[in-house]
């Protein structure tokens, strides 16, 4: 409630009117402070937390309910009712509530009336967290969920004692992030939704969840990973990351941990598709937490220019394939004599030497950091459509 009615208080001064928000039932959710013309059906609406019948019954027949936008709703001097500016509070077509602002003395500006509107995702975010609960009020959930992984002592208890997660169960955690990496109030909304829906589902897993600024997280009961059920509920292309499970809900931090890192994994690295598990995220495992700047000396002078990457792109493949050349052609569809050419390069412009096995693996392991940077980003390997481009010549 006081993320709603802090919104409510910052609008009303920026618009130096009253507001009253309801959610859909026309129950009154928050209110500001009183500092313009005030009618009878506010000052019983604040009263009694809700609207008369007759009162709903006059603004229903006005559209309230079928507005996807401002819109103004007449006066009712019979009801007590002033005129008002009505901005209705939903997403993707479903009500979540409604924002009143008393439209007199003088009426409201088109400017005034779009400020009112713009608030209307973050409202709707926040009334989400307020009027949707789990077995906890949604905000203890909230709060406690924030603490658990954030490391803190006594959330896991707070939500076991509540009865939201099973004592002495094991715990995973998920990461789904925005594939744009960015999120506003509308997408949150989104994963908020996808989020609960998903809850439904997997109810036997005691889930729990959390929307943070860029990504959102799944806590379950258990030692499955719910990445497709993720992205068939969340509604927008998302990248999910998934830690490894741990004994208990205090131990939720760490996998959580993990699964940030998998979601990065997966937006740098193509090949792991659109999901990531801990587990499976081989050499990229190891190099968690290692510095992206510790690169082969040689390899960093080849990053900084564009006309490299092929001489990249080969020298990783090579490395990956454990030097088997014929492997290597077949993979680039490249001819073996463009192979060779390509490594000696390399080995001229990197000054190093590939049959040395501490230079090979420090240049493997320096490209999979610099993937990780985002200083180094391969094509898409060759498709069969664009074998017609190769020549026994090679791509050279």
């Amino acid at each position: 409630m006081a993320d709603l009615q802090r919104i409510v208080d910052d609008l009303a001064l920026r618009l130096e009117r009253p507001l009253l928000l309801e959610d859909r039932r026309q129950r009154v959710v928050a209110y500001s402070e009183h500092n313009g013309p005030m009618d009878d059906v506010r000052r019983d609406s604040i009263l009694r937390r809700h609207t008369t019948p007759d009162v709903r019954e006059f603004l229903r027949a006005a559209g309230i309910h079928e507005a996807t936008g401002p819109l103004r709703t007449p006066g009712a001097p019979e009801l007590g009712l002033l005129p008002r500016v009505c901005v209705p509070i939903r997403h993707d077509g479903l009500p979540l509530g409604f924002l009143w602002i008393i439209d007199t003395a003088p009426a409201m500006t088109e400017p005034e009336i779009e400020i009112a509107a713009a608030a209307a995702p973050t409202l709707a975010l926040s009334l989400f967290h307020e009027t949707l609960a789990s077995k906890l009020a949604s905000r203890r959930e909230l709060e406690a969920v924030t603490g658990l992984l954030l490391h803190e002592p006594g959330a896991a208890k707070t939500l076991i004692e509540a009865g939201a997660f099973p004592h002495g169960a094991p715990v995973t955690v998920a990461v789904a992030r925005p594939v744009s990496g960015e999120a506003d109030d509308t997408l949150r909304l989104t994963l908020e939704r996808g989020l609960l829906a998903l809850r439904r589902l997997l109810a036997r897993h005691h889930p729990l969840h959390l929307v943070r600024y860029d990504h959102a997280v799944l806590l379950t009961a258990g030692t499955r990973a719910f990445s497709r059920e993720m992205h068939a509920a969340l509604g927008t292309p998302v990248l999910v990351g998934v830690g490894a499970p741990r004994a208990g809900l205090s131990l939720a931090a760490e996998s959580y941990q993990e699964a940030l890192y998998a979601a990065e994994v997966a937006a740098k690295v193509p090949e792991f598709g659109r999901s990531a598990e801990w587990n499976r995220l081989g050499v990229y495992r190891m190099l968690a937490g290692v510095p992206h700047g510790n690169l082969h000396p040689g390899l960093a002078r080849l990053l900084g220019d564009s006309q490299h990457r092929p001489l990249l792109e080969t020298l990783e493949t090579y490395l990956d394939l454990a030097g088997n050349a014929q492997a290597v052609s077949r993979r680039l569809r490249l001819h073996r004599t463009s192979l060779y050419y390509r490594l000696r390069r390399v080995e001229e412009l990197a000054e190093t030497d590939l049959r040395d096995g501490g230079e090979r693996l420090s240049l493997h392991l320096s490209l999979k950091l610099a993937r990780l940077s985002g200083r180094y980003r391969p094509s898409p390997p060759p498709t069969e459509s664009e074998n017609g481009s190769y020549s026994r010549n090679g791509w050279a």
